[in-house]
């Protein structure tokens, strides 16, 4: 039964469902809730002090400050994305370095930016590291899962902003432990801080567009591809042009406080939701994600979800999650099982400017096809997660046979598994906000957020004993 987007006003006229305030979802509840917290910004709307009083809603708001509004949280949500997952990047960027470098006592950086290609394993035809770079992966991967599966279970009963607050200390704390540490252990110690940022703000934002206009979800998306592009160009031309590894991450300790400072200054307070810009057409042709008995909930309650509900939505959620596990198993497991191991000897490149170069290239095509939402929308989301599974597949032969006979054809793969990464995403969260109802959306974002995880998370289990074995062959 499909969901209806429009009725009619007294006078006859015809009007979008989306103005109207749903019955099941008080406004006031939400607002006291983010009100409590202090707010998503330095807005000065706040709430009556009586509890039980109910108050009519606001009045429309002038149209010149309702495109002000919807430009600051456009902007805000776009450098959200950026900064929450710039140390993940920059940290997978730097796996090669982690994992390669051997600090003396007196030596106070890392591995030097252009090392000679020497085998670590003479007796294998590729040169491994002692330990594959999947184990930055899992370092960076694997605490972040445990934050996505205990979040649908009671991490919205913390409010916003100590969240926000706890993310960006740990990113920060992630590029200090990294750059003064002494050991690849003290290192993946500051890997793991980036993954409790990246996971916990990933949760956190997923789950704060629920309250604005699905218009922000574009935003958030195109922002985190943003991180990847920066963080890997970043990283790769700093070091590139001479800057030790040490001093390159040390130079990225401003983006903890953008984000600091996007969430608390930039983001206005969430108010009834504006349908213009939305695409009403694309949403009447939807069918909800579950049926009206599961979405219907008692008129005038603003009670969570009961775990009936919560099963109900998840099983609801499933043609999205799978293909979007796929999607992400497949293309970590080319990034960190194989880049490693796709060197080429003929080349002006040494193997971690080409392991670098390998990261930036894919992290560009993920910000291309991120913030391709609005030209080029896609609903059947299991097409991307086949053409990347095959992707995997024609880079492991390639790894095992050697048959591709230049890098540049290399680079050309990896930029649409890039492209392919990030339409998977963006796709999969946009058509969840379309197909759910108000209610259930902030649990629904909260949940799907976990596929990528629990791809990334196989992926990087798998590489470790695959790099193993590749690198005892002669």
């Amino acid at each position: 039964m499909q969901r209806r987007t429009r009725s009619w006003d007294g006078n006859g006229a015809l009007i979008p469902l989306t103005c109207l305030r749903p019955s099941s979802v008080p406004l006031e509840p939400t607002l006291r809730e983010l009100d409590a917290m202090g707010g998503c910004a330095g807005s000065p709307r706040r709430l009556s002090d009586s509890e039980g009083e109910e108050t009519d809603p606001a009045p429309r708001p002038p149209l010149q400050d309702s495109q002000g509004a919807h430009w600051k949280n456009a902007v805000g949500f776009w450098l959200l994305g950026l900064c929450n997952n710039f140390s993940y990047v920059v940290m997978l960027s730097a796996a090669h370095d982690i994992l390669s470098h051997q600090r003396t006592a007196g030596n106070q950086s890392h591995v030097d930016p252009d090392p000679t290609p020497t085998s670590h394993n003479s007796s294998s035809r590729f040169d491994c590291n002692p330990v594959s770079t999947a184990a930055v992966l899992l370092a960076d991967i694997l605490p972040t899962l445990i934050i996505k599966l205990l979040a649908p279970l009671g991490l919205h009963l913390l409010p916003y902003s100590p969240r926000v607050l706890t993310s960006g200390i740990c990113a920060a704390g992630s590029f200090l432990l990294v750059a003064f540490s002494h050991s690849v252990m003290i290192s993946l110690c500051g890997v793991v801080l980036a993954s409790i940022s990246s996971g916990l703000g990933e949760v956190t934002f997923l789950s704060l567009t629920a309250f604005y206009p699905r218009a922000v979800i574009s935003c958030w998306s195109s922002g985190t591809g943003g991180a990847g592009l920066l963080g890997a160009l970043s990283y790769l031309g700093l070091t590139q042009a001479g800057l030790s590894p040490q001093h390159t991450l040390l130079s990225m300790l401003g983006i903890p406080t953008l984000l600091l400072a996007s969430y608390f200054l930039l983001l206005t307070s969430p108010g009834p939701q504006d349908p213009r810009g939305e695409e009403d057409s694309d949403t009447a042709a939807r069918q909800p994600l579950i049926n009206n008995e599961a979405s219907e909930s008692k008129p005038g309650s603003g009670s969570p979800l009961s775990l009936q509900e919560r099963w109900t939505v998840f099983k609801g959620l499933l043609h999205y999650i799978v293909p979007l596990v796929l999607v992400y198993f497949a293309e970590y497991f080319i990034n960190q099982g194989l880049f490693e191991l796709l060197f080429f000897r003929n080349t002006f490149l040494t193997h971690a400017e080409q392991y670098r170069w390998y990261q930036m290239l894919y992290q560009a095509g993920v910000f291309a096809s991120r913030s391709s939402l609005r030209c080029c929308p896609i609903r059947h989301t299991w097409v991307l997660a086949l053409l990347q599974c095959l992707n995997l597949a024609f880079l492991l032969v390639d790894v095992w046979l050697s048959f591709l006979p230049s890098i540049y054809l290399i680079f050309l793969i990896i930029v649409f598994e890039g492209l392919l990464g990030g339409a998977a995403y963006v796709n999969t969260f946009h058509n969840i906000a379309l197909e759910t109802s108000d209610e259930h959306r902030e649990f629904a974002m909260a949940t799907a957020c976990i596929s990528d995880t629990l791809g990334i998370s196989l992926s990087g289990l798998l590489a470790l004993p695959l790099h193993d074995f590749l690198c005892q062959l002669t």
